[in-house]
């Protein structure tokens, strides 16, 4: 197995030389610097960066937590961090917590479940000494921490945790529904109905906030009763429909494309025409919303922007020389979506 001083004496230059160039440490030109991954690629060197960090105390390794992998919203994220991270030369690996996969939502409220799972995870990292710790939720929750969790520098996306000295990066919720609202009644509806997820969801009800801030700006009443709540999935969109439609709504804002599915069913089933006799949203913009027809009008979620955010401040609190209060104060950042406008709304003024 080729060793590093072996790299070294191929290209004519020190061992130290070389562990910088692994490490991304910008003390070599450029000319040298391709020399020596060009013969590091050559020769299949593989630095033991546990090793190293047994002597250094620095392993350059950021751990990516994810409570599921399969959802919609995590390999976007995943994928920035990545991105990110390997640009600053730190090595990431990823734990796949399949929370979703083995219990679906009955986790939820299950917090010794919950921690049978998180725990041993948090005692692995710190047996191989990661510098960082990036977690990823699958839908924004409000996760319940305590200090002994995290002892290494640590960050959430898609979530909100607890405890006040840890950053998180998520969506911005009320926005994004009330950009929507705005949209559909820039079109000229103001009998909008709503279908919402589960009604005690933090999405669910930072939405509701946001299309009620949109309604209130714009002289239009608030009717609860045009507000349906689901479960995000395709049939629940199905089932509520039915009493916005009776209710004479020209518009339905749904809190997740799926849902917005169930309402296309609906109204075809009953003969009517999605985009115009009833305008309908969506909210996530996953692959699906595309080959709808009519293509559905919906939210784009920022999933990059928010992996490229969480580990702009998780590389804050790496650097050294870090003053105090960036590792123990509480960034809390939220971004907002984009809207996406396809054919799914129909104009109803001039």
């Amino acid at each position: 197995m080729v060793t590093l001083k072996e790299i070294a004496k191929e290209c004519n230059v020190s061992a130290t030389t070389v562990s910088n160039i692994l490490n991304g440490k910008p003390k070599v030109s450029e000319a040298t610097r391709q020399k020596v991954l060009q013969v590091v690629k050559k020769r299949g060197y593989q630095p033991n960066y546990v090793a190293q960090g047994l002597r250094n105390q620095r392993t350059r390794t950021i751990a990516v937590i994810a409570e599921d992998i399969g959802l919609f919203t995590t390999p976007g994220i995943i994928e920035s961090v990545m991105a990110r991270f390997e640009a600053e030369g730190y090595h990431t690996i990823v734990w796949n917590l399949r929370l979703y996969a083995r219990w679906n939502e009955s986790w939820y409220n299950n917090e010794q479940a919950y921690r049978s799972i998180l725990n041993p995870v948090l005692q692995e990292l710190r047996s191989i000494k990661v510098e960082g710790v990036l977690y990823i939720a699958g839908h924004a929750r409000l996760i319940h921490c305590t200090s002994q969790d995290y002892e290494v520098p640590m960050v959430m996306a898609y979530a909100y945790p607890d405890l006040k000295t840890i950053p998180s990066v998520t969506i911005d919720e009320e926005q994004s529904a009330y950009l929507m609202v705005k949209y559909l009644l820039s079109m000229g509806h103001t009998r909008i109905g709503v279908v919402g997820g589960r009604a005690d969801n933090i999405h669910t009800q930072r939405r509701l906030v946001g299309a009620q801030r949109a309604m209130f700006e714009n002289g239009v009443p608030y009717n609860p009763e045009w507000v349906q709540y689901g479960d995000w999935y395709r049939k629940s969109g199905y089932l509520v429909t039915e009493p916005l439609v009776k209710a004479g709504v020209t518009a339905i804002f749904c809190m997740a494309d799926r849902m917005a599915g169930g309402v296309y069913d609906y109204l075809e089933e009953k003969g009517l025409r999605a985009g115009e006799d009833i305008s309908v949203t969506g909210f996530d913009n996953q692959d699906l919303s595309e080959y709808f027809r009519p293509a559905l009008t919906t939210m784009n979620l920022p999933l990059k922007e928010i992996g490229e955010k969480a580990s702009e401040i998780l590389l804050g609190r790496l650097k050294d020389g870090a003053p105090e209060e960036a590792l123990t104060s509480a960034v809390s950042l939220s971004i907002p979506c984009t809207l996406v406008e396809r054919k799914s709304v129909k104009r109803l003024i001039p």
